[in-house]
């Protein structure tokens, strides 16, 4: 569990993170082990070329004063002073710490420790590749040899073969150990050196490489984050289209119920009023007062004039549901114009007066907005003369924040809003109407009065 926590916080970095810290430690691991290999071979070669030098200059001195050593497998006293007394002159006898000369059986023939001469030890590995026809050599910091005295000097130890000069065979090794301050200080200096270069070109190259990674981090968060937001908002927008989605299909099954309910309540308007009107008509026309041919002009021409009344009372029914279905044409006119000719209508049918109040209208609507904002000033003001007598009729509009508001209101009792039904086809068509528009649509009672509000955004209705 604590591997997979760890792993996961590890992922949830971005990657110009997670590049610097794993390209750092490759890059730290890599620069170590290159560093070490190159410091390694660089020491190896200076260590190297500082012994050949030394072997040869060495090799310069010793090889003219040593016999035979082909048919000599010994040294006399004379070649013995002679190396003594050259070992301890001069630029040698001040560098040198131990010389030894090896014959070829592991016989130690010379040193400049007497007490070393003529003794057999075992060959070291260095001794053997020496006797093998290669100039050996190594660095050491301090004495291996246990001279305490000498342990804090830093040694080169040389192991040179000794050839037969016409036939170039190993005769004998020759073995020294010289002290190597400046060497090592030379050393120190290469190795400084080797290490900063390499530990550079590290630097330089994580640097560079660091700056595509960010870079390309950088544009990788840019796309993860617009394609994040795009994502969210095509989630919002598909949220917003199955919200729509329902809406139209709850629309459209209420529209239907709606254009039922209409249909039914036009037909009772019919009924109830001219329809009766009519049929009080035709009795009129079948009664006895005209049927009985004895009856004196005046009481004919006294039933002509109810009939005449009651169809005119009926055509006049007629002409004012037929006035509520047909809209005047309000595609060109504005708001003002809009609300002014609803109420117009309205004083026409009712003979009451409307307050109205504009505030800063839009200048443009479309024409669903307009028909939307007719219906409901007609209906809202069909509602306060039908439940509250037309008292205190007021229809007002505003603008605020990209939003036009549209209210009418009336100050008559009120009445309770859990008991208007949802079937109520005049509050339910228009609540209809405003949602389709993307509005909002509220209704407040009291018994100060009842305001209809329908709200809408001005972008929506352009």
């Amino acid at each position: 569990m604590r591997i997979r926590n760890l792993i996961s916080r590890w992922n949830s970095k971005s990657l110009a993170v997670q590049f610097l810290g794993m390209g750092g430690a490759v890059s730290v691991f890599a620069m170590t082990v290159i560093g070490t290999f190159i410091s390694n071979r660089v020491e190896d070669t200076v260590t190297s070329n500082a012994a050949a030098t030394t072997a040869l200059y060495v090799d310069s001195v010793i090889a003219p004063l040593l016999p035979d050593m082909q048919s000599n497998e010994t040294l006399d006293d004379t070649t013995a002073r002679a190396l003594d007394e050259t070992l301890g002159q001069g630029a040698l006898g001040g560098r040198l710490l131990l010389f030894r000369l090896w014959r070829s059986d592991g016989t130690v023939l010379y040193a400049s420790d007497p007490a070393a001469t003529g003794t057999k030890p075992v060959l070291e590995e260095m001794l053997k590749a020496a006797f093998s026809g290669q100039m050996v050599a190594r660095f050491v910091a301090a004495d291996e040899e246990g001279d305490q005295s000498k342990a804090a000097l830093p040694i080169l130890k040389i192991y040179n073969p000794v050839l037969q000069p016409w036939s170039g065979q190993v005769v004998a090794v020759s073995e020294f150990h010289e002290t190597a301050g400046e060497f090592q200080q030379s050393l120190l200096r290469t190795r400084l050196h080797t290490w900063f270069a390499v530990a550079a070109f590290t630097l330089v190259f994580f640097v560079l490489l660091s700056a595509i990674v960010l870079r390309g981090s950088r544009t990788i968060e840019r796309q993860r984050h617009a394609l994040k937001q795009r994502v969210e908002e095509l989630s919002v927008s598909l949220s917003q289209n199955e919200a729509l989605r329902e809406r139209v299909q709850r629309a459209t099954q209420r529209a239907t119920t709606l254009n039922e309910g209409y249909l039914r309540r036009i037909g009772a308007d019919l009924h109830d009023g001219p329809a009766q009107l009519l049929a009080y008509a035709a009795l009129r026309l079948d009664g006895e007062a005209l049927r009985r041919s004895t009856m004196s002009d005046q009481t004919s021409r006294k039933e002509l004039v109810v009939i005449k009344a009651s169809l005119d009372e009926a055509m006049h029914e007629i002409r004012t549901i037929c006035s509520g279905l047909v809209l005047p044409r309000i595609e060109g006119a504005s708001l003002p114009d809009i609300l002014q000719e609803a109420i117009r209508a309205h004083r026409m049918r009712t003979g009451t007066s409307v307050n109205l109040s504009v505030s800063t209208p839009p200048e443009h609507l479309s024409p669903a907005a307009k028909i939307c904002i007719y219906r409901f000033v007609q209906e809202g003001l069909n509602n306060a003369y039908r439940h509250a007598g037309g008292i205190g009729q007021a229809v007002s509009q505003r603008t605020e924040g990209g939003f036009v508001m549209v209210e009418v209101a009336d100050r008559g009792s009120g009445f309770d809003l859990n008991q208007v039904r949802t079937t109520s086809l005049g509050l339910a068509g228009l609540r209809e109407r405003v949602e389709s528009l993307g509005g909002t649509f509220e209704i407040t009672s009291s018994q100060a009065g009842t305001v209809l509000r329908m709200t809408t955004k001005i972008e929506e209705t352009k």
